[in-house]
């Protein structure tokens, strides 16, 4: 992709020259965007109760309101990561935070479930565009080496700060009225608006290549299809005509997508991407993190609010210590990069959340905070300190005009995982529920669950700690032993 203007890096990302103002101000606005990506997937969780009882919903009409956003949001990352790449990113980025101003007004408007639902669903699809383009702007604009590393470093936080803080602005918003959980982002959102307006550099779309509107529509359908079964899986059962022939048409429509991408002359996904080593380990990583933690804040929600009567507030505050550490990771995870590597910085962070999930297997009906929460979710929060790497490890090496693409793989992988590892924990709570409704009973039902989470941690600590230990070639051992043999005898 050629650009039409001066990158605002190009003097300010090479060697030790300090960010220009207007660099930093590109940069936080992302940033800000991002958090409001990150923030409306988790936010809306403690305000389903309510919205429930206004807008008379019934608990599957509520479980649209969190998949209708997955739906969107996953299924639609790799199309537009690659939209940004073939169209410019700008424009892009513009035309998409626009519509998820505009939806997330409607939403906190409309009165029907339903029309909520929609919303919902748009603004999934909007953040698809959003977030994989405002990753890609980064990576163009900050040469690759310690100022991209910075830069993302700053930038992935913020993702994750706003998913780790949805609970907390939930909670706070949800106490004055559920409608402004929807409501919230939009002055916010118009604000960075107007300034990604004024501050992104304008870009044109690509000389080459073309526009595989059969791969896209493909691969879209594929994901749709695929996060919509594993969504609705635990209703209409695992083993239903329906679900087994839902995914068999989601294989159907992928392996079609691949033989339409080996042959088009631009594909939408150019398969040997997948062949790069460190966006597959990313990929693998960003699905162990957000799966178990997504599972886990799921079950925490449930028991801790509806079992244990705790208030929104009370929850928000509780949960309080690992946003904080998430914000807190900007100013020490991009050092640890310079320093350690990703692949290290990652092994260890993805240890020690696992560590966090089986302390946090000890809970009991009457649990202790200062002494059984607190260093689970301290723990569970060092974890976050390795996200930003995540993203760096899957987006180093990869071409610029690639970099959407990148950014779409790795961010799809996170939708889509955490979707189906929430599938499946939803199935094994609703397998272990005996009926009782005792805080006891509801427990033994989470507990699969809470294990769950616990194990995907511990695969995936273990994949990343594999990816780090050196291995030695076969022809670096046949020398060594060539060395042996002709050593002399002493």
């Amino acid at each position: 992709m050629t650009s039409s203007a001066t990158s605002p890096a190009t003097e300010t990302t090479t060697g030790a020259t300090q960010w220009t103002p207007r660099l930093w101000a590109m940069l936080v606005t992302l940033c800000i965007v991002l958090f409001l990506d990150g923030l409306d997937v988790s936010m809306i969780g403690v305000a389903l109760p309510s919205i429930g009882a206004e807008l008379d919903l019934s608990t599957s009409s509520l479980q649209w309101l969190v998949s209708g956003y997955i739906l969107g949001y996953g299924g639609l990352l790799l199309l537009g990561g690659r939209t940004a790449d073939l169209l410019g990113r700008r424009k892009v980025f513009l035309i998409a935070l626009a519509v998820f101003a505009l939806a997330s007004l409607a939403g906190g408007l409309v009165d029907s479930g339903p029309l909520l639902i929609l919303t919902r669903l748009i603004k999934g699809m909007a953040a698809a565009f959003t977030a994989p383009t405002g990753l890609s702007i980064i990576t163009t604009n900050f040469e690759e080496g310690p100022a991209r590393t910075k830069a993302l470093s700053i930038y992935t936080v913020f993702g994750a700060g706003g998913y780790s803080s949805g609970l907390l602005f939930g909670g706070l918003m949800t106490g004055v009225g559920w409608r402004w959980t929807f409501l919230l982002p939009v002055p916010i959102a118009l604000a960075a608006l107007a300034a990604a307006y004024v501050l992104l550099p304008h870009d044109e779309q690509a000389e080459e290549g073309g526009h595989d509107l059969l791969g896209g529509v493909l691969s879209t359908a594929g994901m749709l299809l695929l996060v919509y079964t594993i969504v609705t899986a635990p209703d209409a059962g695992w083993g239903s005509a329906r679900t087994v022939g839902s995914f068999v048409a989601a294989a159907a429509l992928f392996t079609t997508f691949a033989l339409v991408e080996s042959r088009v002359r631009h594909p939408l996904i150019r398969l040997g991407i997948l062949r790069k080593a460190t966006l597959v380990r990313a990929s693998l990583a960003i699905v162990a993190v957000a799966g178990s933690y997504f599972a886990w804040q799921f079950i925490v929600t449930l028991y801790l609010q509806n079992d244990l009567g705790w208030s929104p507030l009370q929850l928000a505050l509780a949960l309080l210590p690992v946003g904080l550490m998430v914000t807190l990771s900007a100013l020490v995870s991009n050092r640890l990069v310079d320093r350690f590597g990703t692949g290290p910085v990652i092994a260890v962070t993805m240890s020690v959340m696992a560590v966090g999930y089986l302390l946090f297997l000890r809970l009991d009906t009457a649990p202790s905070y200062p002494t059984m929460i607190l260093p689970a979710l301290l723990l569970i929060g060092v974890g976050w300190i390795g996200f930003p790497a995540i993203n760096i490890q899957a987006t180093s090496g990869i071409h610029d005009d690639e970099q959407g693409l990148a950014a779409g793989v790795l961010q799809t992988s996170m939708q889509v995982g955490a979707a189906i590892v929430l599938a499946v924990t939803t199935a094994l709570i609703a397998s272990g529920s005996g009926g009782g409704t005792s805080p006891a009973a509801m427990l033994d039902a989470y507990r699969p669950g809470l294990v769950l989470a616990a194990a995907i941690a511990l695969v995936g600590a273990l994949v990343a700690v594999l990816g780090v230990v050196p291995r030695r070639s076969t022809r670096t051992v046949l020398e060594e032993d060539l060395e042996d043999d002709l050593a002399p005898v002493a």
